[in-house]
Parts: structure tokens; sequence; C-alpha cells
């Protein structure tokens, strides 16, 4: 309990310094909104205007106290554009997104760890260096490159063999889930393909270390094969520094989403984030980059207790710490 008060409480120390310097590195860009808004004809008594219904005319800390108060209370603002609550807008995209990082996933362990496994535990120099070249290329290739290359193999109308769509979501949203799942199968490739690529080489890196330790030795002791006490033994050791990974991959995927999504015209948060940063709407976009660094804390948070969970020496590290 008082580990996860202690990582609670930085937890909500780091929340308060990621609001703080998304408020202001968003005050620092220049431009105005309500000259946007109001466009670049308008008198400046119309400009003027716009910038106190806004409350863009009281001071720094008041608006970010104002903005502040809101988080607090579930309120993440109303875009300037639309009018429509930024929560609102955020929930539908995340349908989207959401689904669409948990598929990538999917498609980064099932790659990653079975290719990494089989990769550290061959015999052969050829297949080992064949494995070594497959990790450098996935891991080279931007994740535009892979998506275009999918949609030029494998979607309906263009590709050479037409099985997937490849643009757009449908409007009904989960209603019809065949067809969501469907919508999301290449972008999800064009994200895994790269992010399990790096997986592989950790993982091959991780179980080769475990077959040159002791672990490993005393498993084929006890009557295992090589393959067996590698991935029984050896693969259980590593598991707090694969969780590390994992948890990396999740935060590294964002970014391979945000593209996927603009590529593969899906409504999600990644095509509504640049929409909103190319129009200045300023409390969607500080509301959206606030969730996102929320989403990068929680899943550091959430490995720092598995890692507990998982390892029994940080637990008893913790328990000798406390009582010191």
């Amino acid at each position: 309990m008082r580990f996860l008060v202690r990582r609670l409480a930085l937890f909500a120390l780091a929340l308060v310094f990621i609001s703080i310097l998304v408020f202001a590195a968003l005050r620092i860009l220049p431009g105005d909104v309500a000259s946007v808004m109001a466009g670049l004809n308008a008198p400046p008594e119309r400009v003027e205007t716009l910038r106190q219904q806004m409350g863009l005319d009281h001071s720094y800390p008041r608006q970010y106290l104002d903005w502040a108060n809101g988080l607090i209370h579930g309120d993440l603002g109303r875009s300037l554009l639309t009018g429509r609550p930024v929560a609102a807008q955020v929930g539908e995209r995340a349908q989207v997104t959401f689904p669409l990082i948990l598929c990538g996933l999917v498609v980064a362990l099932a790659l990653g760890i079975p290719l990494g496994c089989a990769s550290a535990l061959a015999r052969s120099p050829r297949m080992r260096s064949f494995s070594h070249m497959v990790a450098i290329v996935g891991g080279a290739v931007p994740a535009l490159w892979s998506g275009l290359l999918l949609i030029m193999l494998f979607s309906k109308g263009g590709g050479l063999v037409g099985l997937l769509p490849s643009q757009g979501f449908p409007i009904q949203g989960w209603d019809h889930p065949g067809r969501a799942l469907e919508s999301l199968i290449l972008p999800a490739l064009s994200t895994g393909i790269i992010v399990g690529a790096g997986i592989m080489r950790y993982t091959r890196s991780l179980l080769g270390d475990m077959l040159s330790s002791g672990y490993v030795d005393m498993g084929m002791a006890c009557g295992m094969t090589r393959t067996q006490a590698a991935l029984r033994i050896g693969l259980r050791v590593a598991s707090p520094q694969l969780v590390s990974v994992v948890g990396l991959t999740m935060a590294e995927m964002i970014t391979g989403v945000m593209v996927s999504e603009n590529l593969f015209a899906l409504p999600g948060l990644g095509s509504m984030l640049v929409t909103d940063v190319g129009n200045r709407d300023l409390p969607a976009v500080q509301s959206e980059l606030f969730l996102l660094a929320v989403f990068f804390l929680f899943l550091g948070l959430l490995v720092d207790v598995a890692h507990r969970l998982i390892d029994p020496r940080l637990r008893g590290a913790v328990g000798q710490e406390v009582d010191a």
C-alpha cells in the first residue's frame, strides 16, 4: 500500500507538471484563435469581442486555473470551432484509436515474441543472420511506407489482392463489429509489423542472455531440453524486462497510430489532433495533449506495478526499504 501511495502521489505531481507544460507551450506558439475565427479581413473590434467571449483576454494564470478546475471536474472545455464539448469528441474518436492500438499490439506481440524466441534458439548462423536482418529492416521501415505497401497489396479496388478496405470507418461504428474490425486490419498491420520488429530484437536479446545464464543450465540438469528450459524458465525470468518493453511499445504505437489514421482516413484521435492544431483550436488541442500525456503516465504506472507483481525480489526490496 505504501508503494502504491507513493506511486500515485508521483503520478498526481506529474499530471500537474504536464498540465502546466502543455498550457505554457501552446501559449508560446504564434497566432491567435480569435483572429483565425474572425477571418483575415475582420476589423479589430470583432477580434477583440471574440477574445472576450472566449476568455482569452484574461491573464494566463487565470486561464490555466479555469482550465485545471474544469479538468478536475471532468470538463475538458468546448471546441472553439464546433462548439461541442471536447470530452464528447474525444469519446467518439477514442472508439477508433484505442481498438486500433489494441489490434496493433496484438499483431506486434504475435510476431515479435515467437520470432524473437525462434531467433535466440536457432543454432544455424544463417538463420540467425536472416532473423537479424528481418528485425533491422522491419524496424527501419516508416509506418507511412508500410501502410502504403499494404494498401497497394491488399486494398479493395486498387490492390493486387483486393481483400480489405483501406479508407474510412463505418458510420454506424461498432454497431457492425465485423465491418468495423475489418477496417482496422490494414492500419493495425502497418503499425504492428514495425513495432513487432522491435519486440523481436528485445526478446532475442533477453532470451539470449538467459541462455548463457545458470537458469537454463539448471533446467536442463532437471531433465528439460534446451528449448523447454529457455521458454519455461529463461523467458519467465526475463518477463519483467519484457513487460517494460511492451509498455514502451504501447507508448511508441501512439505515433504510428496517428500516421495510420491520417493515411487510412480513420476518424480517430490522431486525425482529430492534426485537424485541431491546423485550425488553432486551442482548448481542444491542450485537452487532447493532456489526455495523451495521461495515457503515457498511466502506462508507466501500470508497468511499475506489474514489475512488483511479477518479480518477488522487488517486493522483498520494497519491504526491506519500509523496515529500514
